[in-house]
């Protein structure tokens, strides 16, 4: 098996990690950076296009025999892994507190087509979300929540801005996302495969209560989240089936998007599964 390779801070590998901090950079060299072990280990152990996703490694001695096994698995599938001190982490590093494992990685979003025609039951779709963490954590949402896919529409932030990337934990290699859709195409899509469109406002005129007990969301659903300032435009409002709103039955006065997301994608994935005949509770 190779071994690690101690790296300088001058090093050409260090100043191409760290460019990948620029959007412009992400997008020419398809490439971006995930952090920690959690994000690491998943990149191990994913494949974009056939190819391990991680290519290239940057880790401390202490990281590296800490997190020895997913160093070997990162070795095992190919990957440059060097050996990093704390200077060199803190340049190819996003965070103020590096955990000792830095990856690059290849890009990973899957063709909007492809998400279509695996016939999805169950689609977050985020127009206008513009907060890199905001939209992480939906995709984490999503994820838990048992979605489909993720789609991203043109008018939202990178997927691979380092916060989105950390705020998904991980989840950004576990489900299909679709990134820079037109919002237009994306509902027209999904509405041809038969899935049915929520645009989730505060505003909405449907609630969510109520779709629930009226029996209406156990067939294909995507839902649509806005930004968390100020909601959907209005002609995104239109392109969807109902416009629907999380009931606030004390006196908060919104819920955050994240928030929002998670209690919307639940309830979908309640009503499917009941829908499919599942018990959404285990009895012991």
């Amino acid at each position: 098996m190779p071994t690690p390779e101690l790296i300088s801070p001058r090093s050409p590998r260090v100043a191409a990690a760290r460019r990948l901090a620029r959007r412009n950079v992400r997008g020419k060299e398809r490439r971006f950076i995930a952090e920690g072990p959690q994000a690491v280990r998943e990149a191990v152990e994913h494949r974009s296009d056939g190819a391990p996703t991680l290519i290239e490694l940057f880790t401390t001695v202490e990281a590296a025999e800490r997190y020895a096994d997913i160093v070997h698995a990162a070795l095992d599938a190919g990957a440059r892994v060097h050996y990093a001190d704390d200077e060199v982490l803190a340049e190819v590093s996003q965070t103020v507190t590096p955990q000792g494992l830095v990856g690059v990685c290849r890009f990973l979003d899957s063709p909007f087509e492809e998400i279509l025609a695996a016939k999805p039951r169950l689609v977050a779709v985020l127009a206008h979300v513009r907060d890199p963490g905001n939209a992480g954590t939906v995709l984490r949402c999503a994820d838990a929540a048992g979605a489909d896919a993720v789609v991203l529409t043109d008018a939202s932030v990178d997927l691979y801005n380092p916060k989105s990337v950390r705020a998904s934990v991980g989840s950004l290699f576990h489900l299909p996302v679709a990134v820079g859709v037109p919002v237009e195409q994306a509902v027209q899509g999904l509405r041809d495969a038969g899935v049915r469109i929520l645009a989730a406002d505060g505003a909405g005129e449907d609630d969510l209560d109520a779709e629930l007990d009226a029996g209406t969301m156990g067939g294909p659903t995507a839902w649509i989240f806005g930004n968390e300032a100020w909601g959907l435009p209005e002609e995104t409002r239109a392109l969807a089936d109902a416009v629907v709103r999380v009931p606030i039955h004390g006196k908060a006065e919104s819920l955050n998007l994240a928030t929002a997301a998670a209690v919307c994608l639940y309830a979908s994935a309640r009503a499917q599964r009941a829908a499919a005949g599942c018990r959404s509770v285990t009895s012991y």
